[in-house]
């Protein structure tokens, strides 16, 4: 008997956002990460590679179509100085910036330029 196995993922290529604009999408990210784009194609997507290898890009459809999107949590190291900072730029936070504490974790929950929602996190040492 034959036995098959099904092929298993070996990592996060990347995780994406639509943009209804990308320009502005793109201004918004460069300014939350502190770098330009390490891929882009104008009118179709903008990607940042992280220094420990991960990616997050935003994509604009083709067809126009836009999907809010959810759950991306990007690490700082001081996150009262990110989120303090962040607001000033303009960064929307809900409860206005109330840095939230789990056992394990801060979190401060936000949006990009175009809906989506992301979190500012901080581990516990």
């Amino acid at each position: 008997m034959a036995v098959t196995t099904t092929p298993k993922a070996k990592g996060l290529a990347a995780s994406y956002y639509y943009a209804k604009d990308l320009d502005r999408a793109t201004k918004f990210y460069s300014e939350l990460f502190g770098f330009e784009p390490t891929m882009s194609y104008p009118g179709m997507v903008s990607e940042w590679t992280f220094p420990t290898g991960e990616s997050f890009g935003v994509y604009k459809p083709q067809d126009g179509e836009h999907k809010k999107g959810s759950g991306l949590i990007f690490e700082f190291d001081n996150i009262e100085e990110a989120v303090a900072a962040h607001k000033a730029h303009g960064v929307e936070f809900e409860g206005g910036g109330k840095i939230d504490e789990s056992p394990v974790c801060f979190m401060a929950f936000a949006k990009d330029s175009e809906g989506n929602e992301f979190m500012f996190h901080k581990l516990k040492a």
